[in-house]
């Protein structure tokens, strides 16, 4: 950890090796979501790094040091997933795996499930959409993104979030319903008529 602190990145590559199983090991008890759990381990490594002057170690060993951190950030995430939602989706294989004669959705098929969600990407702005499309179908992570289009992780995890946000809602409205900002603007329209 002193070479950390001075900034040898192969003492910090040694470091992430040693430790990586056990921050994402912590972080998906505490998720519940592999994905998002990696994504716990990159920023408590990343911050690791960023405030490694900061590791006294008459205070306590690394490891409890890195454990710490990975709670911590773990929870946090985890009450941002909850407030978000993200534990009350159903899964894929949930919807798409209906048995025969019980009630659930129509199996769609593959030009209509690509209809709709050609679709829903349209009622995204340029940025949100640009994101998805960079996360879901080049792969990359949301650091790759903030990179590649020259803009803050921030911005990136707020176009990513409030476009599966905004995803969600429109595939989940029912057919003919007048979303909240369509409702908005028409009230709008009246106010300033009248």
């Amino acid at each position: 950890m002193q070479a950390v602190q001075q900034g040898d990145g192969d003492a910090f590559a040694v470091l992430f090796d040693r430790f990586h199983r056990l921050v994402l090991v912590t972080a998906l008890k505490i998720v519940r979501d592999v994905s998002e759990a990696e994504e716990v381990t990159q920023n408590v490594f990343f911050e690791i790094y960023r405030i490694a002057e900061k590791f006294d170690s008459a205070k306590g060993s690394l490891k409890v040091w890195l454990l710490q951190y990975a709670y911590h950030r773990s929870i946090n995430r985890r009450n941002y997933l909850v407030l978000r939602q993200f534990y009350n989706r159903p899964e894929i294989d949930e919807v798409l795996d209906w048995e025969e004669g019980t009630q659930g959705p129509p199996q769609l098929f593959s030009q209509e499930i690509a209809r709709v969600v050609k679709e829903a990407l349209g009622t995204l702005n340029e940025a949100q959409k640009r994101t998805i499309e960079m996360v879901f179908f080049e792969g990359l992570t949301l650091r790759d993104v903030s990179e590649k289009t020259k803009e803050s992780l921030s911005n990136v995890r707020n176009h990513y979030y409030r476009g599966l946000e905004r995803l969600r809602n429109c595939l989940t409205e029912e057919p003919g319903a007048v979303r909240r900002d369509e409702a908005v603007s028409f009230g709008e329209v009246n106010h300033v008529k009248a």
